[in-house]
């Protein structure tokens, strides 16, 4: 990967329906090169798949909450990969080193339904307990800088208070 590619990417982080005469123009490429070069980050999973950002609390997901799993055995099996994503409102899983095997970041409604998120995670099998943190205000969330020359990245655009 080299520095047009870098910009590419940091060009679609901005806006992902750009035509690619516009890419083009962007990076000094035509139209086709630029095309070419996504086609190519995507063949390489460089470009793992292109989406919208949805405002959550917009279609009702309002309430954000990061969620400490304890278990008693490791949680990196298929097993509860499948328990998390059978989950709607869990929206990311990681394992993570530390006073916890997972992180879980939750997407609800209401508190009442966090709640009840809670209880469905805790029955996951190997769960020992969880400690959760609700958000209450984001100031942002940045995507990751594909320019890799250490400078920040600009941020998303700011999300709504809640």
């Amino acid at each position: 990967m080299d520095d047009v590619d870098r910009m590419l990417l940091t060009a679609l982080q901005q806006d992902a329906t750009q035509a690619y005469a516009a890419l083009g123009k962007a990076v000094g490429l035509s139209a086709g090169a630029a095309h070419e070069r996504v086609r190519k980050l995507r063949e390489q999973g460089v470009i793992r798949r292109t989406t919208v950002d949805v405002d959550p609390a917009a279609v009702g997901r309002g309430v954000m909450a990061f969620v400490l799993v304890e278990a008693g055995s490791w949680m990196g099996d298929a097993p509860t990969k499948a328990a998390l994503e059978a989950l709607p409102e869990v929206v990311e899983a990681h394992i993570i080193a530390g006073p916890a095997s997972l992180l879980v970041k939750v997407r609800t409604p209401t508190t009442e339904e966090l709640q009840a998120s809670l209880r469905r995670l805790y029955a996951i099998e190997g769960v020992t307990g969880t400690q959760t943190i609700v958000v209450l205000e984001s100031f942002f969330e940045r995507s990751v800088d594909a320019r890799g020359d250490g400078s920040p990245a600009p941020p998303s655009p700011p999300a709504p208070s809640r």
